[in-house]
C-alpha cells in the first residue's frame, strides 16, 4: 500500500491511497461469503453459492462494492497510521481508481492537529487569589445555617416587609383566568422581589383575609410577558423568628458544645474551600499562561463543531430551569451579537488547550493505567449518582472509551504543568501545590516527612528497587491528584435543617 499526503492546510490533508488488488481478497471472499447467504439460487443451499454464479445473477460490480466498503475502515486507519498524523473527525472519502484484478485507490480529506511542539514551561509565573478567610464570611455562613433554623409564628397585624404571607393569586387577562398563573396556599416572603413585579407592594399593608388588585407581567406559563389583572388575597402573616447565636444554638444545629467551637469550624471548612478554589484557579491560570505561549492555526470545523456542543448543552440547561434565552440574555445584559461572540472565544479557547495538553502528553510520554481509568469512571459515577459498573458499561457500549483515555491524559499533561510554574497568592506568598493537596486530605508535614524516612531507611537496607518503586508510585499519586479529589477527601457535608413553623407542632 502506497500513501501521499498532501497538506491542503496546515489543519486539513488529503491523503492518496494506492493499494494492490491482491490486498482486497481477504475483503472479497467475505463478500462472496455474505451475499451467498442472501441470495437465493435453485440448487444451492444458502451460503453454497459458487462465486461464478453471484458474478452472473448479482454482478461484479456489486461484489467489488461489498469489498470495498468492508476495506476502507482498516485501510485509511493504516494510513493514518503510517503517516503519523492526528486525524480530527471523520474524512471524506473518494474512490478514485477501482480497476478489477488490478488496482484499487482513494482519497481522503480530513482535518488534523496541527504539527507544534509544546514550548518550555518551567518556572512561568502565575498570580491567584489569597485564600483568605474574612471575620465577615464567617459570620454570613453561620448566619445562614442560623435561617435555616428559624421558625414562623402567625402575626396579628398587617404585612411587613420581611415577614411571609400565604397567599391566594387570581390572574386575568381581558377578565379571562390564566389558570397556570394562578394558585392558593402560596408562601411567600415580603420583599424578596422573587415573584411577580408588583406583588411585594401590594401586600404591604394588608391584613389577614384581606385583598387587593394590580397590574403586572406575567413571567412564565403560556402568557409569559403578557400584563395582567393580579388580585393577592392574604390568608396569614407570620414572622419569622431567629434562633440566637448562643452555644444552645450551636449543640442545636451541629456537633458542638460552644458557638465558638461552631465558628472556628466554619473558618476551617470556609479554609478549605477557598484552598480548593485557589488550586483550580491555579490549574486555570497555568494552562492560560502555557496557551499564551502557543501560537497555532485551529480547523474551523473543530470550533464551529464545540460551538455547537456549548450551545446545545446551554439550551438543555435552560429548558431544565424553565428559561428561554431571551430571559438569559436579559438576566446577563448581553446582547445576542455579544453571546455569540463570548461562545466561540470560549470555544476556540477550548479546542487550542485541548491541542495543546494532548501534544504535552505525547511530548513527555505520558500514558494511562488500567487504575487510573477505573478511579476516573468511580469519581464520575459518584458525581453523577449512579453505580460505577453501570456507568462502565454505558462508556464501553457507547464506545466512549478513548474519550475517557484523552481526557485523563490531559489532566494528568495539565498536572505536569501545574508542577513546574511558580504559583503566587496576591500577596506575593509562593504556593506549595502538593502541600496544599495534602493538606486538604487531613495530611500532616510530619507524616510526609516520616514516610519518606521509612522509604529512605527501606533503600539503605537492601530493598532498593522496592524503595524506588514506592518512591515513583507516591510521586505519581500528588501529581495525578485533582482538587476535585482532594475536595472530596477533605469536605464534609453541613447539618441540614429547614425553617420550622410552630403553629404546626
Amino acid at each position: 500500500m502506497k500513501t501521499d499526503v498532501e497538506e491542503l492546510t496546515p489543519t486539513r490533508v488529503k491523503l492518496t491511497v494506492e493499494v494492490p488488488f491482491d490486498e482486497l481478497k481477504p475483503n472479497l471472499d467475505k463478500a462472496y461469503k455474505e451475499i451467498s447467504q442472501q441470495v437465493r439460487i435453485k440448487g444451492f443451499r444458502p451460503g453454497k453459492v459458487p462465486a461464478p454464479l453471484i458474478d452472473k445473477y448479482v454482478g461484479r460490480g456489486a461484489v467489488l462494492q461489498e469489498a470495498v466498503n468492508d476495506a476502507l475502515p482498516e485501510l485509511y486507519g493504516r494510513a493514518v497510521e503510517e503517516t503519523e498524523i492526528f486525524v480530527l473527525g471523520q474524512p471524506e472519502v473518494e474512490v478514485t481508481e477501482l480497476d478489477d484484478g488490478t488496482q484499487f485507490a482513494f482519497t481522503a480529506e480530513v482535518d488534523i492537529r496541527p504539527k507544534f511542539d509544546v514550548p518550555d514551561y518551567d518556572g512561568i509565573e502565575v498570580v491567584v487569589d489569597d485564600a483568605e478567610v474574612t471575620d465577615e464570611q464567617v459570620e454570613e455562613t453561620v448566619g445562614n445555617l442560623r435561617e435555616r433554623f428559624a421558625s414562623l409564628t402567625t402575626a396579628e397585624r398587617a404585612v411587613e416587609e420581611g415577614d411571609f404571607a400565604t397567599v391566594d393569586l387570581v390572574a386575568k387577562i381581558d377578565g379571562e383566568e390564566v389558570e397556570d398563573a394562578s394558585t392558593t396556599g402560596y408562601s411567600y416572603e415580603v420583599g424578596s422581589k422573587s415573584a411577580i413585579e408588583g406583588l411585594d407592594e401590594a401586600l404591604v399593608g394588608l391584613s389577614a383575609g384581606e385583598d387587593k388588585t394590580f397590574t403586572g407581567t406575567l413571567v412564565g406559563g403560556e402568557h409569559a410577558g403578557e400584563e395582567a389583572e393580579i388580585t393577592v388575597t392574604v390568608q396569614s402573616v407570620k414572622v419569622k423568628n431567629l434562633p440566637e447565636l448562643d452555644d444552645e444554638f450551636a449543640q442545636l444545629a451541629s456537633e458542638f458544645d460552644t458557638i465558638e467551637e461552631l465558628r472556628e469550624d466554619v473558618r476551617t471548612r470556609l479554609g478549605r474551600q477557598v484552598k480548593l478554589q485557589q488550586l483550580s484557579e491555579a490549574r486555570d491560570k497555568a494552562l492560560e499562561a502555557l496557551l499564551e505561549k502557543v501560537d497555532i492555526p485551529l480547523p474551523e470545523k473543530v470550533v464551529e463543531e464545540e460551538i455547537g456542543r456549548r450551545n446545545q448543552q446551554l439550551e438543555q440547561q435552560l429548558q431544565m430551569a424553565g428559561m428561554t434565552k431571551e430571559d438569559y440574555l436579559s438576566d446577563e445584559e448581553k446582547s445576542e451579537e455579544e453571546f455569540d461572540t463570548e461562545v466561540a472565544d470560549a470555544a476556540r479557547l477550548a479546542v487550542k488547550g485541548g491541542f495543546v495538553l494532548d501534544q504535552l502528553a505525547v511530548q513527555e510520554e505520558l500514558g494511562v493505567e488500567n487504575e487510573e481509568l477505573s478511579e476516573y469512571v468511580v469519581t464520575q459515577a459518584m458525581q453523577m449518582g449512579v453505580a460505577p459498573q453501570q456507568l462502565a458499561e454505558y462508556l464501553t457500549q457507547n464506545n466512549q472509551l478513548p474519550a475517557i483515555v484523552s481526557e485523563v491524559l490531559r489532566s494528568k499533561a495539565l498536572n505536569l504543568v501545574v508542577e513546574h510554574v511558580v504559583i503566587k497568592d496576591e500577596s506575593g506568598n509562593v504556593i506549595d501545590v502538593e502541600a496544599v493537596q495534602r493538606e486538604l486530605n487531613g495530611e500532616t508535614a510530619e507524616g510526609a516527612e516520616a514516610e519518606a524516612e521509612t522509604t529512605d531507611a527501606d533503600a539503605e537496607a537492601g530493598d532498593t528497587e522496592a524503595a524506588a518503586e514506592a518512591d515513583e508510585a507516591a510521586g505519581d499519586e500528588a501529581a495525578e491528584e485533582t482538587p476535585a479529589q482532594a475536595a472530596e477527601a477533605a469536605a464534609e457535608e453541613a447539618p441540614a435543617a429547614g425553617a420550622k413553623d410552630d403553629d404546626a407542632k
